[in-house]
């Protein structure tokens, strides 16, 4: 009886701490797309910063907190972040659950210490929408790369600008500003999908295959572009 008492306490014991462990598996993950709506709401919030009109266009936003650039010469820009696109086959519904992405790259120039950045890129076409999602996407070379114009400057913007497939905001914490990311690559990070949602799902399955619905931890994140921007407009 005594040994039936001590195997019954220990699977009540495991099975109870066993939930914590799984609930600590994704935390990273879950933190990381709460991190990213914040970082959403602070810049939407600014009118003088990412044009409305530019954001109406997008067809998909990559929201990438917190990007750690360190380097003497020679330097690299390292950041985890998430995506999301409006929903449907035309990209013009509602804006869809987040897939996680990876930032990882090199960068050449004169650049003494480092810092940390929070970087918004917008994908204007379905080309690099696609791209993104789909493989390892270089920027600048796999897809034209541009620092996206702010507030009224949007309407003053070079063609070249405009033409830009993916156009970058970035808002840096640290002694630098203006930081570039051409020459890095942007790539899903489907590990990170695993974990945020508990089953292996590509960054295709997730904006393209309506495969999942959106996480809690997203809920400030879609609401804001909601707000902001609940329809795209060609």
């Amino acid at each position: 009886m005594y040994k039936l008492w001590i195997t019954l306490l220990a699977t009540v014991f495991t099975t109870f701490t066993a939930f914590p462990s799984a609930a600590a598996d994704n935390k990273k993950e879950v933190d990381r797309v709460e991190n990213s709506g914040q970082v959403m709401k602070e810049i939407l919030d600014v009118p003088e910063d990412i044009p409305e009109d530019l954001l109406n266009k997008a067809y998909c936003v990559v929201v990438l907190p917190s990007v750690l650039k360190a380097a003497f010469i020679f330097g690299g820009s390292y950041g985890r972040g998430v995506m999301t696109c409006r929903s449907g086959e035309n990209f013009e519904g509602p804006w869809g659950p987040p897939t996680m992405m990876a930032l990882e790259g090199a960068s050449f120039g004169l650049q003494l210490g480092g810092e940390a950045t929070d970087f918004v890129l917008l994908l204007m076409s379905d080309r690099s929408a696609k791209g993104v999602l789909t493989s390892k996407v270089k920027l600048g070379a796999d897809a034209s790369a541009a620092a996206g114009p702010k507030g009224r400057d949007a309407a003053a913007a070079t063609d070249a600008t405009m033409r830009a497939e993916i156009l970058s905001y970035s808002r840096a914490r640290g002694v630098f500003a203006g930081i570039s990311l051409e020459g890095s690559t942007l790539r899903p990070d489907n590990d990170a999908n695993k974990k945020l949602y508990g089953k292996s799902i590509s960054a295709e399955g997730v904006v393209l295959k309506d495969a999942v619905k959106p996480p809690a931890s997203a809920r400030q994140l879609l609401s804001v572009l909601e707000k902001k921007s609940p329809k795209r407009k060609s």
